[in-house]
């Protein structure tokens, strides 16, 4: 009999876990997520810019596995896990399974701060980045209507949260369009003021990175005429005021957070079972600890095994991509009575964008360091073949061809879902 493996979660870990097994007799597999595609997070910040549709980065899960007679999609949102039983429940019912592997990634982390989750604008889905377009869209309109200077000014300011790749990425794209586009769109809004902030706790930008890359990364944003304040951390977000930790505070009405992330807790899993960033702890074969036949790959789990990372995985697409892949084959070998083989994670290397002909680029293996256009095209071009399918190649392609001739994309509509309930 096949044995049935149930993934929670349809990102980078679950998918290439799910492709692995598609169509091999030996595994029934079904695939559970709370959408219904799949979506590419390293390019949500252009879709809430309105320089990518919503299209370009998701693809159905149902039609990315047509005609793999072994896989089955679910939709819905685990509730509990019974281990005992060997059943997981979903919002839309239970489901059997011989093997359980968590993919559900991680979700925003406020660190408890509640005026920040209530006002702050996340940028983890792709809900978020739609909310992201229509909010900063409508503010550009109110701050046309509006006769007020300190009003005009305190809609135009966007606060971004968090100095890793998001925060750096969406500072630059802000700072691009504020150059190039707003001045045409909106005349009126001539000499009206209003800043771009990046702030971090940390002493500096893009801290995984080198040095190097943090110091032109700074120096670009800040030529760009984005304003950085690091070493500085948010306290509270309220009365159109976001309020720091030494005191000093921004007016705006708009705060990016892209500061944490934490992974989540499911009912039914021991408490002991969860690490740090409640993380779910795994051996090298990213078997959950004190669990039978149960994994955990990508974010939502932590690995202290590898050698090379005494700490844990940094929580990347790489990361997630590799440990689907290797339990995919570890699946694979348990079929065929053969031993399965510990993780280990090959770092590719990092890389940020900042704006238009600007990145920074570090590849481990040998150690080098690019910076602006070179690592401009590198960037462009290993998110471009990290798109899940050809079609959606093809699509950003087209759009990143408009946008950089033009120095323009013409997809920023206000569009929100109506709310009559059927």
């Amino acid at each position: 009999m096949p044995k049935k493996i149930v993934i929670i979660g349809g990102g980078f870990a679950g998918v290439n876990l799910a492709k692995k097994l598609a169509g091999n007799e030996s595994f029934d597999i079904t695939l559970v997520d709370k959408n219904n595609y799949n979506f590419f997070p390293p390019l949500l910040y252009q879709v809430a810019t309105g320089y990518l549709e919503t299209s370009n980065i998701t693809y159905p899960l149902r039609k990315l596995f047509r005609g793999k007679k072994n896989f089955m999609f679910r939709l819905g949102e685990l509730q509990e896990v019974l281990p005992a039983q060997k059943t997981v429940i979903l919002s839309t019912g239970p489901i059997i399974y011989d093997y359980l592997v968590f993919a559900t990634g991680c979700e925003t982390n406020y660190f408890g701060m509640e005026n920040v989750e209530k006002y702050a604008i996340p940028m983890k889905t792709v809900s978020d980045a739609l909310q992201m377009r229509n909010t900063l869209l409508e503010r550009l309109e109110e701050a046309s209507r509006s006769t007020d200077p300190a009003e005009r000014k305190k809609l135009l300011t966007v606060v971004v949260a968090g100095g890793g790749p998001t925060g750096v990425e969406i500072s630059g794209m802000f700072a691009e369009m504020r150059r190039t586009i707003l001045s045409k769109d909106y005349p009126e809004l001539k000499g009206a003021g209003g800043e771009i902030y990046l702030v971090d706790g940390l002493k500096s930008v893009l801290a995984p990175m080198s040095e190097k890359s943090q110091r032109y990364t700074y120096d670009t944003l800040t030529k760009m005429g984005v304003k950085i304040k690091l070493n500085v951390m948010v306290k509270d977000f309220v009365d159109d005021t976001v309020h720091f930790a030494d005191g000093t505070t921004i007016a705006a009405k708009s705060m990016i957070w892209a500061a944490g992330v934490t992974a989540i807790v499911f009912k039914g899993m021991p408490k002991e079972a969860y690490g740090k960033g409640k993380r779910l702890q795994v051996d090298e074969l990213n078997k959950v600890q004190g669990l039978q036949d149960i994994y955990a790959i990508g974010d939502t789990c932590i690995q202290l095994t590898d050698p090379g990372f005494p700490q844990g995985h940094p929580q990347l697409a790489q990361v997630a991509l590799q440990q689907g892949d290797n339990l995919g084959k570890n699946f694979i070998r348990i079929a065929r009575n053969e031993s399965p083989k510990p993780f280990n994670y090959v770092d590719k290397g990092t890389m940020a964008i900042i704006g238009r002909n600007k990145a920074v680029t570090e590849l481990p293996k040998p150690k080098l360091f690019f910076h602006g256009f070179i690592a401009w095209v590198m960037w462009l071009f290993i998110h471009l073949i990290s798109l899940i399918n050809s079609g959606n190649r093809i699509k950003t392609l087209y759009n990143w061809m408009i946008a950089y001739f033009t120095k323009d994309q013409s997809l920023r509509m206000i569009v929100r879902p109506a709310s009559k309930n059927l």
